[in-house]
């Protein structure tokens, strides 16, 4: 089987911004695993080749970087110039995925996925659709578009595109916000990569832990957004300062204006911030982490390698991974992946389970945190078996397990309906659309 990914994140340090490109080459990567012939068209590092091969394994994956004339212009992030990006990626990627990948493909026998993320690829799928059917070859592919998050529904065509392809999301949370607009979709969660479970530094752990042992070491890794709930972990940890428990907030997200907000908020509240840039590995997280005793939050400005960030979410007596809306909740899940204390939110944390596994957070406010944390604390078996639960949940959901008990089958199933009628009965609508 040929599959194709389409997304603006991807592999390249250039195009990671957050959670879509740890799913896109999750899913890139499980695929080939499985011995199929996988195409990644992402909006890819200007200075790196525009198609790469890797043929090692059992499949094949291509990387096709997209709109590098444009990032080169652009190199804040993937998402700098994002409608230009868009128009490009709309106009010329699916003439050139059709004729010169999937068409040959389909002429050998083969049949093809077409799996694409958030609204950025919805026109480049209307129009993939439209050229599959003017080549009368729409029945030998299913097309499949997967929201991962709310970002951007203003601007899709929710009729159009259901006719065209079938539409998926990440979670019921998703799922049921999807149908408050009209929009019938199939829950298909994200997964673990195998390196989530791998082992970390236990120096690097027990560095940090004497380091913080008379202190409450809190972490936090999102985007500077609202949906974040950074305030409320900003209250939170000024309520425990104030309580006299010393915390120490390691906060990670890239700098925006709203990050200014929420850093200035924690000065306004009487905590000290500091900013740390941090050597990449193990060795230069507990560095970076040096001299803090005055330190109320610290900034991360550096991106974490896999390595220091399972070192981090271990050695943290909790991370705060909730969040006000959270479509899927992939800190939480990898915080357990590490054998580290989740603190997730109510609403897209399917794998959450209330005083077992994670601390599930009903509120923002900061008293909440702290009954429940304290309770936990005062128990160091209870911490333990918190811990192992965790762990064993993240090990159901490893993209190996996504892959074949939910991804495949589901993949089949579309492809026997494909075999069977036209693409335009393959995604079912809920009436009325919902319109801005």
């Amino acid at each position: 089987m040929q599959l194709h990914l389409l997304s603006f994140e991807g592999p390249d340090p250039y195009s990671r911004a957050g959670g879509l490109a740890a799913r896109v080459n999750g899913l890139a990567e499980t695929l080939t695993e499985a011995g199929h012939d996988v195409h990644l068209w992402f909006v890819g590092d200007p200075d790196a080749p525009d198609e790469e091969s890797d043929s090692g394994r059992p499949g094949r994956l291509t990387l096709h970087r997209w709109c590098q004339p444009i990032s080169a212009r652009a190199r804040e992030s993937v998402y700098a110039a994002e409608l230009d990006k868009e128009a490009d990626f709309t106009a010329h990627l699916p003439a050139r995925l059709l004729t010169h990948v999937l068409l040959p493909a389909l002429e050998a026998g083969q049949h093809a996925v077409v799996m694409a993320e958030e609204w950025q690829t919805v026109r480049a799928v209307l129009r993939i659709d439209r050229l599959l059917r003017e080549a009368h070859r729409r029945d030998r592919v299913s097309l499949l578009w997967n929201a991962n998050d709310t970002v951007g529904f203003e601007r899709i065509d929710w009729k159009a595109l259901a006719q065209a392809a079938r539409i998926t999301t990440v979670s019921r949370y998703m799922k049921h916000r999807l149908q408050e607009i009209g929009v019938e979709a199939l829950a298909i969660p994200n997964g673990l990569p195998d390196e989530a479970f791998a082992p970390f530094d236990p120096r690097a752990v027990e560095a940090i832990r004497q380091r913080f042992r008379d202190r409450l070491l809190l972490t936090k890794m999102a985007l500077w957004d609202p949906d974040q709930a950074w305030l409320a972990t900003i209250e939170t940890a000024a309520e425990l300062k104030r309580r006299g428990r010393r915390p120490l907030l390691v906060a990670r997200g890239a700098l925006s204006a709203y990050g200014e907000i929420v850093l200035d908020t924690a000065r306004r509240l009487g905590l000290e911030v500091r900013s740390r840039e941090t050597a990449p590995g193990p060795d230069g997280l507990v560095r970076g982490l040096s001299d803090l005793d005055e330190t109320d939050v610290v900034h991360l400005r550096s991106p974490l390698e896999a390595d220091a960030h399972r070192v981090l979410l271990h050695a943290s007596d909790a991370v705060l991974a909730n969040r006000i809306h959270e479509p899927f909740g992939q800190v939480g899940l990898e915080t357990m992946a590490a054998a580290g204390i989740a603190c997730t939110g109510c609403s897209g944390e399917d794998y959450a389970v209330p005083g077992q596994n994670a601390l599930v957070l009903q509120t923002g406010e900061p008293q909440e945190f702290i009954a429940l944390y304290e309770r936990l604390r005062r128990s160091p078996d209870d911490q333990q078996a918190f811990r192992r639960a965790g762990r064993a949940t993240a090990r159901r959901y490893v993209w190996p397990e996504i892959r074949d008990r939910v991804l495949l089958p589901r993949i089949r199933m579309e492809a026997a309906a494909a075999a069977r009628t036209e693409a335009g009965s393959l995604s079912r609508v809920v009436s009325p659309f919902w319109t801005p």
